[in-house]
């Protein structure tokens, strides 16, 4: 296990620079995941802590000591990629003990390593197996397997689980959570999925082209986002936006929207003058049905089963989104009414920051 830093770490293809004074620390044993769009920088960063980039500047340290000089093989990480790149013409066993062979160690020890490996992993039975006889997710624990048996001081995952269907996705995210805490090892984690982030992660990273956004654990970013990057990217369906200037009020204050609908906020203070423009959110989930402000026109509706999403537009065409319990009798053009929970409001200013959130929020997301 290991505790690992990167200290205002940049990265440039010749005049380009990619990533931006990133510092970042990732707690020994923790699962830490690396989410944001395509092209935000998440696997270049995850390759020059392994060592498969150089740093163009800054300092990538474990457990205190610095690292960013050495050679992968000298940094004690193991890494899974995207492709299981096993070999075809060996055996399941033959890509397990590969790696270890090539680091001269005796015969006994690599045994007891890939036997370790294989009972860990359940796939004992499928030792004598060559990778075409077998399943995506066999093989995507076989390649696993050999990232397991060089006992690592940390592992790295760039998108492990983008081949695989969403099936067997959410299978072998279960899997891998079940890994971590069986091997208690320091795990980072890329990916662009951010539900996969949500369910595996102990700290998320959210980065945007080449800079770290936010930092915290999933129920921290999803209930107090740092800005609207983060507050759009995490949460599923994305979370709602509307337009409108904050008003002052004897009780507090209050946002009129761009459809005309004040969204009264009692509990609220802010240091803004009457009139200043505002972006105010709130997430599907949290939208509820009834004797509300404000109206919208429903459009379309997904029935999930558990749930339905009901797509919508208010009268100054702004698109919103309700997420409702079970299924809903709602369909296309029934004109709803809608109240928004002020301890779910959330309220951005014009550099879509944060502003005036509620201090004890911790008693509104929990059960």
């Amino acid at each position: 296990m290991a505790e690992i830093q990167l200290k205002s770490v940049t990265k440039s293809f010749q005049s380009l620079e990619v990533i931006h004074g990133i510092d970042l620390t990732i707690k020994d044993g923790s699962f830490t995941v690396f989410v944001g769009p395509s092209g935000c920088g998440k696997s270049t960063l995850l390759r020059m802590m392994a060592g498969l980039e150089e740093v163009s500047g800054g300092e990538v340290h474990i457990d205190g000591a610095r690292c960013d000089h050495l050679l992968p093989s000298a940094r004690g990480m193991a890494m899974v990629f995207q492709s299981y790149a096993l070999y075809p013409h060996m055996s399941v066993e033959q890509n397990l003990r590969f790696g270890l062979e090539n680091q001269r160690l005796a015969k006994p020890e690599i045994a007891a390593r890939v036997a370790k490996a294989a009972d860990i992993l359940q796939i004992t039975h499928l030792l004598a197996r060559r990778p075409n006889q077998l399943s995506g997710g066999q093989s995507q624990r076989v390649a696993i397997g050999r990232a397991i048996v060089k006992e690592p001081k940390a592992f790295l995952f760039d998108e492990p689980l983008s081949n695989l269907d969403a099936e067997l996705r959410i299978k072998m995210r279960s899997e891998l959570i079940a890994l971590h805490q069986r091997l208690g090892s320091t795990m980072i984690y890329v990916t662009h999925d951010q539900v996969e982030a949500m369910t595996m992660a102990d700290q998320i990273v959210v980065l945007n082209e080449g800079r770290i956004e936010q930092v915290g654990s999933p129920v921290e970013l999803y209930a107090q986002p740092r800005n609207l990057f983060v507050a759009h990217f995490i949460g599923a369906p994305p979370m709602n936006t509307l337009q409108g200037r904050l008003r002052r009020l004897a009780d507090g204050a209050a946002v009129e929207l761009a459809s005309g609908a004040v969204i009264p906020l009692p509990g609220r203070q802010f240091a803004f003058a009457d009139g200043t423009k505002v972006t105010l959110g709130i997430r599907p989930e949290h939208a509820e049905l009834g004797q509300g402000p404000f109206e919208v026109t429903a459009t379309t509706t997904e029935v999930l089963g558990s749930g339905t999403i009901v797509h919508a537009k208010d009268s100054a065409d702004n698109a919103f989104a309700l997420a409702l319990r079970g299924i809903s009798r709602v369909k296309a053009g029934d004109k709803l009414s809608i109240r928004f929970p002020e301890h779910f409001v959330h309220l951005f200013d014009e550099a879509g920051e944060t502003i005036g959130a509620l201090p004890d929020w911790r008693g509104s997301y929990f059960n």
